[in-house]
């Protein structure tokens, strides 16, 4: 067997395999998926010479432990967390030498939800319609990963970043995410929308890779009839029967039958992949560009 690879020591709550995920494949049904904080992801790539889209790790709120079966570098980016070797820190955003046997410790997140360990070569399970990331929804790609498992690596490329350690941005204590109405807004009456893009919501702890969920105001319904299902897109804020606004991360489900009152400028939405249980949520209105 090739001593390429990790071997999982500790999983944690909900540790996948994500890379740049497989768009393309709404109209067989597939979500996007990929990681949720795709900047994190990338730049932990970066840090130990990963081609783009190496396949990472997304840890939950509790983070991994991992032990390769040969020496490797690692980073770790996202969520900010204690990072150990064999009980040694080491550096969080900064590549971090793991002898071969080493345990790698990947803490609980400090602050934020989710941490990305990017490991020199990349996580080489094999890739299904050309992404080798974890799909939640589908059950596409290779399964949460689980106690005692083996990930084979990929061959390392070129030496590691050299930096000491990364500029990096903190969680949001709170956050703003930039919308444009529609394609649904005249289901919901002028004081809904007016609720929406002005009143404070908060991120509920039933949030997950599908789905930000919300608590707050509820949107009220102008139009009570049925709508057909239709086409949903990364960012949607669907408004299910309880009124509280759904925006749709990357496992989300290519079509749904609920309102659709806005949707979340992209660029906003790897924010939301660190946005913790009671926070802060605004959606603010721009126009359509």
């Amino acid at each position: 067997m090739s001593d390429r690879a990790l071997v999982v020591v500790r999983a944690g709550i909900l540790t996948t395999v994500q890379d740049q995920g497989r768009p393309g494949h709404a109209h067989l049904g597939v979500p996007r998926s990929g990681a949720l904080d795709g900047p994190a992801a990338a730049l932990a790539d970066r840090l130990v010479a990963n081609p783009v889209g190496a396949a990472v790790l997304e840890t939950t709120v509790d983070g991994c432990a991992l032990r390769p079966r040969s020496a490797v570098t690692v980073a770790v980016t996202g969520a900010p967390c204690a990072v150990t070797v064999d009980g040694r820190p080491r550096a969080w955003g900064a590549p971090v030498l793991v002898p071969a046997g080493a345990l790698l410790d990947v803490g609980p997140a400090r602050a934020g939800l989710r941490s990305y360990v990017a490991v020199s070569g990349g996580v080489a399970v094999e890739p299904v319609l050309g992404s080798r990331s974890t799909d939640l929804l589908s059950g596409l790609g290779p399964p949460p990963l689980t106690d005692g498992a083996v990930l084979p690596l990929g061959s390392p490329g070129a030496p590691h970043a050299r930096v000491d350690v990364a500029a990096l941005g903190a969680p949001p204590a709170e956050l703003v995410l930039r919308v444009t109405l529609g394609p649904r807004e005249d289901w919901f009456t002028a004081s809904a929308l007016r609720a929406l893009t002005t009143r404070v919501y908060r991120v509920s702890s039933a949030s997950n890779r599908i789905g930000l969920r919300t608590e707050g105001p509820p949107l009220e319904r102008a139009v009570f009839g049925e709508l057909p299902s239709e086409g949903m897109v990364l960012g949607a804020v669907q408004v299910p029967p309880d009124g509280g606004p759904v925006v749709f991360l990357a496992d989300h489900p290519t079509t749904g039958g609920y309102p659709v009152v806005a949707v979340v400028r992209a660029t906003d939405l790897p924010a939301a992949a660190q946005a913790v249980p009671g926070i802060p949520v605004r959606f603010v209105a721009v126009r359509r560009r």
